[in-house]
Order: C-alpha cells, then sequence, then structure tokens
C-alpha cells in the first residue's frame, strides 16, 4: 500500500510511534526512526522494520527540544531518502502539576517537543509534499487537544496548539495533493501514560489505583484504554490514497471521552 513511500516518525521507539512505525513498515514504507532508548534495542527495532518492510529503515536519535536537532534531523532524512511523503509527529512528554507549582523548565520541554518539533518537521517537509504533490503529515494529539484536565497547563496548551497548526497547515496545502490531519487519542497504554500516574496521585492525592480507575478510565466511556494497533490502524489509513479528501480534521479515537 506505501511501497516506495518514505515516512518519518517521530517518537517511534517505543510506545504509540513505535506501532505506527511497525504498520507503516509492514505496508511497505521506507520507515526513519527518532526517539531515544538502549542503542541495541534501537538497533533491533531498525533491522525489524527493513525486514517487515522489504525496503531500508534508518534511525536518527535528534533531541527533538531542539530547533537546530530537529531541522538537521529533516535534512539527513530528505538527503537520504530523496523525499519524506509521510510524516508523524507523534514525539510528546509529559508533567503533571499545578500551574502555580508548575516548572518553567518542564513547561518550556513540553511546548519544545510537543508543539515546536512538529513546526520544524512541516515546515522542513512539506516543500518537497507540496512538489511531487503528493504528502502526508499525521500529528499525533490527544483528547486534551479537544478537552482540557486539571494539572496537565503545558500538555493540554501544547495539544490544542497542534490542533490548531494541523488546520492551518492543512488550509496551506490543500491544493497541492497533501493533507494534514491529526489523531487525538484518549488514554493509551504507553510509558509515557504509565509514568504520569505517580504525579497524578500526588497532585491529586489519591492512590495510583484510584488514578487508573476514577481518572484515566472514568474520563472513557467505554472504560477500556485505546490499543496502540487501533492508532497506528487510523494512521495508517490517513496516509493511504482512500484519505485524500480528509484534510484539516481533528479525529478523536477516545473512547468516547469528547462526546461527553
Amino acid at each position: 500500500m506505501l511501497k516506495g513511500k518514505t515516512a518519518l516518525i517521530t517518537g517511534s521507539t517505543s510506545g504509540i510511534g513505535r506501532g505506527i512505525a511497525e504498520a507503516f513498515a509492514r505496508a511497505g514504507a521506507h520507515v526513519v526512526l527518532n526517539g531515544f532508548g538502549p542503542p541495541d534495542e534501537i538497533e533491533r527495532l531498525r533491522a525489524d522494520l527493513e525486514g517487515a518492510s522489504g525496503g531500508r529503515a534508518a534511525y536518527d536519535g535528534a533531541d527533538l527540544s531542539r530547533a537546530d536537532e530537529v531541522r538537521r534531523m529533516m535534512a539527513t532524512a530528505l538527503a537520504q531518502f530523496d523525499s519524506i511523503d509521510i510524516l508523524v509527529n507523534n514525539a510528546g512528554i509529559q508533567h503533571v502539576a499545578p500551574v502555580e507549582d508548575f516548572p518553567v523548565e518542564k513547561w518550556n520541554a513540553i511546548l519544545a517537543i510537543n508543539l515546536s518539533s512538529a513546526f520544524h518537521t512541516i515546515a522542513a517537509a512539506l516543500p518537497g509534499m507540496k512538489q511531487k504533490r503528493w504528502g502526508r503529515v499525521v500529528n499525533v494529539a490527544s483528547a486534551h487537544a479537544l478537552v482540557a484536565s486539571p494539572f496537565k497547563s503545558a500538555y493540554v496548551a501544547a495539544k490544542h496548539g497542534i490542533a490548531g497548526l494541523t488546520k492551518t497547515v492543512a488550509l496551506e496545502a490543500a491544493e497541492q495533493g497533501v493533507t494534514v490531519n491529526a489523531i487525538c487519542p484518549g488514554y493509551v497504554w504507553t510509558p509515557l501514560v504509565e509514568r504520569q500516574i505517580p504525579d497524578t496521585a500526588k497532585a491529586r492525592g489519591i492512590s495510583e489505583r484510584e488514578v487508573i480507575d476514577n481518572v484515566l478510565l472514568h474520563a472513557q466511556p467505554t472504560k477500556a484504554f485505546v490499543s496502540v494497533e487501533q492508532v497506528a490502524a487510523l494512521a495508517l489509513f490517513l496516509a493511504s490514497d482512500s484519505a485524500a479528501s480528509i484534510t484539516g480534521a481533528i479525529l478523536p479515537i477516545d473512547g468516547g471521552w469528547t462526546a461527553q
């Protein structure tokens, strides 16, 4: 389905990003990975993706909190693969604290990685997509691009920003065969969600079990976590020719959370 296309996925060495990279590789795409982790594990993942796709897989460990590193990663990928046909902005970090206690350095890091890095990757990839008159940008936002939760001021601000960025770039690229959409998962069981449970418990003064049952899954009428595979399947569809008329869409995949 994606044979001959090149997909760059940020934050793809674990969690949702890894699931999307694996789905794209199975569909035949060349894949550029980005993220952190033990080098031997990343190399195994890269080799596995190359085997699954029948094409090429590369890895770039760019620190997405630094604009110069993001731009360098994009230039390297464009030189290596000639074009980036599919861009998935998935990288994200989280910190949970009341706004008056929110560390400034955490605010800056979350905005840089969760929002500004997407600006830099899109700005670098879009000219080539427009020239080829085909391209797909999929921004992994969150239900928090549509609604808010307490103690997550930076994350919610960044994800609302991603929604606005998605709509704006979709309008700018609409006549050049490029679609730009945002996926808004509810709670997916990933390392990012798991790591925020202790902080949420502390901020709310409740147990970690109560965080899962009464905070995370309370928001989702299905009372079930969204799976990585479900998010990856939606990303794969948005990258397909069948989704050519879907652009500027902010698409919940949240177990009914934002229907309330």
